[in-house]
């Protein structure tokens, strides 16, 4: 449980609940009071350069927590002092695309694929000497974390994971979803055009805050608080690997032939079976309660729903996100 002298030490917010089983807006905007990931570091782990942020003691239980598009490793950074101040060591890396994090060879494929993005981690928590971990992440980061929990659950301890099983179909992708159910993926389709990208690379920071508003209608952040994270979309390759994760999720672009194995794996919606904390959130609309998905996970679980929280749930709540990752740990 995340106790008031651990909030107090990370956060310096002056009075906290204990234990959150569900969070309001207004909860969730009285948490938030870290600024900074601290000094960023650098690994090198297989094809990338991966730049983290890292909290709590090297001899601590290993959390590795994973953003998502359009956001950063700053949607942790109120999660991860609770997290480091109850003895855990977290570990916050930019996704490939994303702030400092950077490919190794010039000549790498700019992929953005389920697989290669769960790859990365792998190979950071092997270059980190991290045999298992607790996973958590939302959007692209619970993707990932399904990934690695499905393909290599050895490698995890537990999930924490936003939305529950997100592990891309290609060919359940290409049956078309009611109208309104499609209008909200307005931005997919943007990005298969040539307009798209052209659009994305001249005002993408524009383009990006107009997606946290839209995702997130009741959190209200403040321009220095999207600042922050939006200076990672400078990142280099961050257009080129935006654009291909789309595309590729539509099969409007191929990935690369080394990933093949695991996505005929995971085209068969394979079950997870490592103990597993899913979160429901306003963003998910109907589906927030979780039973759509209950079936995939097999382990040891729980299901929680947040009311009042937009799509970026651990910046948005993050003492309850904690006492996720803690009670995934303890399942």
């Amino acid at each position: 449980m995340i106790s008031r002298r651990s909030f107090t030490r990370a956060v310096a917010v002056s009075a906290v609940a204990t234990s959150l089983p569900a969070v309001t807006a207004t909860t969730a905007t009285a948490t938030a009071g870290n600024t900074s990931l601290g000094r960023i570091k650098h690994v090198r782990a297989g094809v990338l350069d991966i730049a983290y942020a890292e909290f709590g003691p090297r001899t601590g239980q290993a959390v590795v927590l994973l953003h998502g598009w359009p956001y950063d490793a700053h949607s942790y950074v109120d999660v991860a002092p609770l997290l480091a101040a109850e003895g855990y060591r977290v570990l916050v890396p930019f996704l490939r695309g994303y702030g400092e994090t950077a490919f190794r060879s010039p000549d790498a494929v700019r992929n953005g694929q389920q697989s290669a993005v769960a790859l990365d981690v792998i190979a950071f928590m092997d270059a980190l000497r991290i045999e298992a971990a607790v996973l958590g992440g939302f959007d692209w980061g619970a993707r990932t974390v399904g990934v690695v929990a499905a393909l290599w659950p050895r490698r995890c301890k537990a999930i924490v994971s936003v939305s529950g099983y997100l592990v891309t179909n290609l060919k359940r992708n290409l049956e078309p979803l009611p109208p309104a159910a499609e209008r909200g993926w307005w931005y997919q389709y943007y990005f298969a055009t040539e307009r798209g990208v052209l659009g994305y690379r001249r005002d993408r920071h524009a383009f990006n805050k107009l997606i946290w508003r839209e995702a997130s209608p009741r959190w209200d952040f403040d321009d220095a608080t999207y600042d922050r994270s939006a200076a990672s979309f400078e990142n280099p390759d961050h257009v080129d690997i935006v654009i291909h994760n789309y595309r590729w999720r539509l099969g409007l672009a191929p990935g690369e032939p080394r990933y093949d194995r695991y996505e005929r794996e995971l085209a068969a919606a394979p079950a997870i079976a490592v103990p597993a904390i899913t979160i429901g959130s306003d963003f998910d609309g109907a589906a927030a309660d979780g039973s759509s998905y209950r079936d995939k996970f097999t382990g040891r679980y729980d299901h929680r729903v947040f009311d009042g929280i937009g799509h970026n749930v651990p910046q948005e709540a993050p003492v309850p996100f904690a006492q996720a990752v803690v009670d995934a740990d303890h399942l």
